[in-house]
């Protein structure tokens, strides 16, 4: 497995990354292409290659997966190899992945103009008042937890056929009136085409292309927000479902931070773990669910949510909690009463996390009390009631209390 070299503050700076455009390499700086004439090895896509000069060699094209052309790089450490990356280099590019295996102190990076931002410039866009995502590589589900009524976004386009699958995901979600403006070469044979979502039909798209979505919702779709407590009707689900007011109440507990993972013990219909996911695109869960109907209740929520990401484990805790990567927070939604599952999760929990657990049987509000008793924390019941309509007048109906336990590991 690659990693950082350890030494790598005592090496000089070898490796150069540059940003290119379309305008190739007479749009660079004199700086940046300094790194291009002097070094021995130049990397790059086939396109960004096809740039240079037939006198500029030798060159290494990206292979799939991408871990083993950075081991041919690495081969090269301590000679000068230039990388050319598109636009900024650090905006969802291959900057990134770079630094999880090479250290800063070895590089020299150079961006050119992100893609978001020349369309930001075509389009009269303030870049910070825009969503941004890429769906290079991603699912196209993702989009769906950044869809807002007037939101402005702008998406790094997979190919030819991403906007249509954009256009088509917005239609179904409510969003059908959006503008779409397709953004074709930016930098270099610029085309833009618009068009309203619903009506989106342009079979001949360049494959190199961003997306700029304006949206607008529907007269009848209801816009979902990030905030936890999402409606009951917003879940596909068998009763399995822990009620709006209490999932906010429990998201509040569970108290997610961005890239903090969540552990969702007995997920039902994976409503906390999906909420926990929209709270910050940087947040990660795993849901654990034993019964197979109810994991694709989840696989259709995560799909209609934006959250594909979320991670499904079929199986039943305890067991099915080994080797799983340490948690910052764990939710027990169900089978609190299952021998060992609150030994083994306080274990797993790291220091500092949290553990909420929800009980709405004597048995399990039981387990709960005798944790309590243990570890300390917070025991809270939560009754709610809502109207119903009794003959021609509205009457309180209580749903069936939650006895749920807070408690911060290594703190009380």
């Amino acid at each position: 497995m690659l990693h950082p070299s350890s030494s790598a503050k005592e090496r000089k700076k070898w490796l150069s990354v540059i940003g290119i455009g379309e305008s190739g390499l007479s749009a660079l700086s004199p700086l940046a292409r300094g790194f291009v004439d002097r070094a021995s090895l130049i990397v790059g896509g086939k396109r960004h290659l096809a740039m240079l000069d037939d006198s500029l060699q030798p060159r290494l094209v990206w292979t799939s997966p991408i871990e083993a052309s950075i081991e041919s790089i690495l081969t090269h450490r301590g000679t000068p190899v230039c990388i050319l990356a598109s636009g900024d280099p650090l905006c969802y590019g291959i900057g990134v992945t770079l630094l999880k295996y090479i250290s800063l102190h070895e590089m020299t990076i150079i961006p050119a103009p992100s893609t978001f931002s020349l369309a930001c410039a075509r389009l009269g866009w303030s870049l910070t008042d825009v969503e941004t995502i890429s769906l290079c590589g991603r699912a196209p589900d993702f989009l769906a937890a950044i869809l807002a009524p007037d939101a402005k976004l702008l998406i790094l386009s997979a190919g030819a056929d991403t906007p249509q699958i954009v256009a088509d995901l917005l239609t179904q979600r409510g969003y059908g009136d959006s503008q779409i403006t397709v953004l074709e070469h930016l930098g270099g044979r610029e085309r833009v085409v618009s068009d309203l979502a619903r009506a989106w039909s342009k079979p001949e798209v360049a494959a190199l292309n961003a997306i700029a979505v304006e949206c607008r919702i529907d007269p009848n779709t209801t816009p979902l927000n990030r905030l936890p407590g999402l409606p009951e009707s917003a879940y596909h689900h068998d009763g399995q479902l822990t009620k709006r007011e209490v999932r906010a109440i429990t998201l509040a507990a569970l108290a997610p931070m961005p890239g903090e993972l969540l552990w969702d013990v007995g997920a039902g219909c994976g409503s906390i773990g999906i909420e926990w996911l929209r709270s910050h695109p940087r947040c990660r869960a795993i849901a654990i669910e034993q019964h197979s109907h109810r994991l694709q209740f989840i696989a259709d929520n995560m799909a209609a949510l934006g959250t594909p990401h979320l991670q499904l484990v079929q199986g039943k805790a305890p067991a099915a909690l080994t080797d799983l990567p340490t948690p910052d927070a764990i939710f027990i939604g169900g089978g609190v009463t299952a021998p060992g599952l609150l030994a083994t999760c306080w274990t797993a929990l790291r220091s500092g996390g949290r553990l909420v657990a929800n009980a709405v049987t004597v048995e399990s509000e039981l387990q709960l009390l005798q944790w309590h008793q243990q570890v300390g924390g917070e025991l809270t019941r939560i009754a709610i009631q809502r109207t119903q309509v009794i003959g021609g007048f509205l009457g309180w109906k209580p749903l069936i209390p939650v006895t749920q336990l807070v408690v911060v590991k290594g703190r009380g």
